[in-house]
């Protein structure tokens, strides 16, 4: 029966956690590898300790901290999770509390500094932080230091990172299997998952770095060509006379002595993504790039422009002359895995007659040692490429409320 409910690797964790008495329980690798089905399913166990701990003590309504890199990741990796295999409901109060077997259990980001002041000041029977290595450094001392109720114990689930990351030197280095207990994850040990499936996400995941973490769940350091699985003789092509283009977008990345570039972009009823145009110059004023932009903008239409939020009075140039400039999603290393699968699924496609400064970057466009950025140099285009493709897919989504979770 319990084979039908856990993974082998499940189960292991689930027995460590029921046998042991350890204050820090890391679950830490790849992605959909089972981590937070069974620190989910932890959480509920841990909520239900707890609760026996404080009759022992005559505490009415003992506290517990859940954290997540926002409200609404904890809503979706967490609360939604289990309403919808359990049917439990949620409701929580004004201050973003819910009470649960007897416990009070109060939810928290742990993304920003501002986090800070919401956990001071309370004693917590116990903590379960999602996404670990999202959280800021102090807010998340804050919440260790906050569990000091009688017994109290954290649980933590979180991806791969950098090596040099703070949640890996810290705790899963440091980690002697009774206090501290760290336990690695790979994408095949969630044995639920289909060979199909499995399969899929291998061959469409970036090589390198990407596949270290995703697929194996490393902490490693990214080194190298950012984009190795970018192939000239597939992804270099010489027209477009017989795509069909639904669809046109551009980034913008500003410049002056190093280069600024925008590009533009078509996509096709199938979903692949066109370099089409590009625009790379340096030493030139913002004029330029208004009237590259009306030009781009006269060729394909009332086009959103994804712009580099570095120069915030150049957005708000474009604006001015009612070209339609949106702020960037900037960040760099889902920014570059998005790409990077593209090239991997070969559903991104260089017009190679119509570029220039891309040659010279693409194979100049590394990662800095021992950091998740690239050397900025011979970065220009990329960027600008970038913020076109992750921005498009990757539209922020609207929350309305947070009184209750379903």
């Amino acid at each position: 029966m319990i084979n039908e409910l856990y993974s082998p690797k499940q189960q292991s964790v689930l027995e460590f956690s029921l046998n042991t008495d350890f204050f820090m329980l890391i679950n830490h690798g790849a992605k959909r590898s089972g981590k937070t089905i069974i620190d989910n399913d932890l959480f509920l166990f841990e909520l239900k300790r707890v609760r026996k701990i404080a009759d022992k003590l005559n505490i009415p309504l003992p506290q517990y901290i859940l954290a997540g890199a926002d409200l609404g990741s904890l809503q979706r990796n967490v609360l939604n999770e289990l309403t919808n295999k359990y049917d439990i409901e949620f409701r929580l109060d004004k201050h973003n509390r819910f009470v649960l077997f007897g416990v009070q259990v109060c939810c928290f980001g742990h993304s920003k500094i501002n986090d800070l002041g919401r956990i001071r000041g309370m004693t917590s029977f116990g903590a379960y932080i999602n996404e670990g290595t999202m959280a800021n450094k102090e807010v998340l001392y804050e919440i260790k230091s906050r569990c000091s109720g009688e017994g109290a114990r954290i649980i933590m689930d979180t991806n791969s990172d950098s090596p040099e990351h703070y949640i890996k030197k810290d705790f899963i280095d440091k980690a002697d299997g009774k206090i501290i207990k760290e336990v690695h994850w790979k994408l095949t040990d969630n044995t639920f998952l289909t060979k199909r499936y499995i399969d899929n996400i291998i061959a469409t995941t970036p090589s390198g770095m990407f596949t270290d973490r995703d697929i194996n769940g490393y902490w490693v350091t990214p080194e190298g060509i950012i984009y190795s699985d970018f192939n000239e003789k597939i992804h270099y092509i010489d027209n477009i006379d017989d795509i069909n283009f639904v669809k046109y977008i551009a980034g913008v990345d500003w410049g002056y002595s190093h280069f600024g570039a925008i590009v533009v972009m078509g996509i096709d009823d199938k979903g692949n993504y066109y370099l089409i145009e590009e625009v790379a110059e340096q030493f030139k004023e913002i004029d330029f790039w208004v009237n590259e932009a009306k030009r781009i903008k006269a060729k394909y239409g009332n086009i959103p422009f994804y712009c580099d939020t570095a120069r915030p009075e150049h957005i708000d140039r474009f604006k001015r002359e009612h070209i339609k400039a949106i702020d960037a999603d900037k960040a760099v290393v889902s920014g570059i895995e998005a790409v990077a699968k593209l090239y991997k699924a070969n559903k991104l496609y260089i017009l190679k007659p119509a570029i220039k400064r891309f040659k010279d970057e693409i194979y100049m466009y590394v990662w800095k040692e021992k950091a998740d950025e690239p050397i900025k140099e011979f970065d220009d285009v990329q960027d600008a490429i970038r913020y076109a493709i992750y921005t498009s897919q990757n539209k922020k989504q609207i929350t309305f409320g947070y009184n209750r979770i379903v």
